[in-house]
Formats: structure tokens, sequence, C-alpha cells
């Protein structure tokens, strides 16, 4: 099974994939990213036909958790938390036998009957009571003709909400093509900067990722000179103001305020999707920072991952 695994536009330069530069310049489908937690999938499973619930770890290789009754979940979850959240999923989503993809995931934001909502590190208040019996924020769907097999894709139209469920996904655009020169330059300028960098191994990238992450985790400037491959570490930092300059071109209409801890903030950030790829456009000196520091409530393991207590206020 392929999952959707988004990454960062600077981090995916590491070993020399420059497809992001085409990506900025290029027409390109957006959303809101929305940080709601757990991930819930849900669908018809291809295999039998029937209609089921669960977390990522229904695509587990050894012991699928895949829930087709409120009897499955309490089996495959023993968590009271989780069970309760997957059995009103199992309740109020919408069946999917019926439609061109039957396989769906989003970020579960919390039950209906609420304005705010704090499902994982950032706090939203909508503009209206949520009336659905869950609120979820879709964002993948998956295609293939066995649910081992399937394939991830970044959902680029609208489910339908209903009474069972509200599923938020706000719209989101470029704007002022005209300003895009700078980015036009911006990315002509990379391109110069990587015919003089020696990029890294797939090794030798992932080890770079975690010295970076630890500069943003401790809100250090990243200084290029401070690391052995200064010259792709420039191309990183430059690719990562494209992405800056890139996001104060995006709008949306996302009817909702959102919070960081006391702070107000426009909101995680964005997703990216074209022919060149799929890429998250957060600004990380703020939302990562915060995600590297924050102490969390969690709940004990539950589908094999630690996830954070969900609050509905």
């Amino acid at each position: 099974m392929k999952r959707l695994h988004l990454e960062h536009p600077e981090d995916t330069i590491l070993t020399g994939d420059l497809s992001v530069l085409d990506a900025f310049l290029a027409p390109n489908d957006y959303s809101v990213k929305i940080d709601g937690s757990p991930a819930i999938v849900w669908g018809t499973n291809p295999d039998n036909g029937k209609f089921f619930v669960g977390t990522k770890s229904v695509f587990n290789k050894r012991t699928p958790k895949i829930n087709y009754t409120v009897e499955d979940i309490c089996r495959n979850h023993p968590q009271f938390e989780l069970q309760s959240i997957l059995i009103r999923c199992l309740h109020c989503l919408p069946r999917t036998d019926d439609v061109p993809f039957q396989v769906f995931q989003g970020d579960f934001i919390g039950f209906g009957g609420y304005r705010d909502y704090k499902p994982n590190a950032i706090s939203y208040t909508f503009d209206r009571v949520m009336n659905g019996g869950v609120v979820v924020a879709p964002h993948t769907y998956y295609t293939g003709n066995t649910l081992k097999d399937m394939e991830a894709n970044a959902l680029t139209f609208v489910l339908l909400s209903g009474d069972g469920a509200d599923f938020i996904q706000p719209d989101a655009w470029i704007s002022e093509y005209g300003a895009t020169m700078n980015i036009k330059q911006m990315v002509g300028f990379a391109r110069q900067m990587a015919t003089l960098v020696d990029f890294a191994t797939e090794k030798e990238a992932k080890q770079l990722k975690i010295d970076l992450n630890a500069y943003i985790r401790d809100g250090d400037e990243v200084i290029a000179e401070e690391f052995a491959n200064y010259q792709l570490v420039r191309l990183w930092c430059l690719v990562e103001n494209i992405k800056t300059e890139y996001m104060k071109l995006m709008r949306d209409n996302f009817k909702c305020e959102c919070f960081l801890g006391n702070n107000y903030i426009d909101g995680e950030g964005y997703v990216m999707t074209g022919e060149h790829g799929t890429y998250k456009l957060v600004n990380r000196w703020v939302f990562s920072h915060y995600n590297f520091n924050i102490i969390r409530s969690w709940i004990s393991s539950y589908a094999g991952v630690d996830a954070p207590v969900y609050k509905n206020r």
C-alpha cells in the first residue's frame, strides 16, 4: 500500500529532486491543512464490499485492524477515547459503495454540537455550530482493487456533508499571479545554485533533516556555514524562503479562527498538489517549533501510534 507522505518543499531537494521548483511555477490544486487527530480511514473494503472504519492501522501489513462492527472496534482498540471516536464514526460517516472512490482518510476534529475544538495543537473556533455527528477534515482518497494494494491520492474534490458528518474542506487558491514574478526569479536562482551542490544520499538526507529540525526545535537560525555540506544547506534555505514568499500569495475561505496556545494564527498552512507532486506548505518556525516543544497529554498507544487526547470545549 502506497501512503501519501507529505514533505516540506525544502526537505525534498536534499537528494537532488528539484521537482518542487517546477511545482512552484505550475498550476496546482490547493487545500487548507487542518491539524486534527486521530487519522480516520473509512469506506467500502473492495475485498468484501463491507463498510469499515479505522485508523491508519487498517493498512498494517501483519495485523490490519479493520472495523466493521462495534465489537471489532472494542477488540482492536482497547482505549476508551478511541473506541468512542470510532464507534461514532461507524454510525455517522456516509457509506461509500455508490461513489467512484470508496476509501477515504481524514483528520478527526471532534463530535458535533460545538463551535470550539482542539483536536491537536491548534484550537479552532468555527463560525457556526457543527451539526453533524462527527466533524472530519478529509484529505486523502485511495484507489485499488484490494485494500492492501491501495494507493493514496490527495483529495482535490469535495465530499458532501450531511446529518451524519460535517466535512471541513475550505477552498484555497493562489492570488496575484503578477506577484509570482518574484517567485520565478527565486526559482531561477535556485536552479543555478543547484548546479554547484553535492546532493546527499538518502541516508545523509535523513540525518540532515534531523539536524535541521534541531535548529527549528530550538528556534535557532539555520546558518549554512555550520554544516559540512553548506552549499546544500544554502539551497535548502533558499527553497524555504521561496515557500515563505509563495505562502504570502495563498488565500482561502476557511471560516474559522485558529489559535496556537494563546496566539492567533492564520492556520497550520496549505497542501499543494499538481503534476510535480504533493507538498505541505507550513511555517515551520511557528507551527513545527511549537509542535516540537509542546507538552501534550497522550492516550496510551492506540492504533500502534501514540496520539494526543482530543478535546471539545
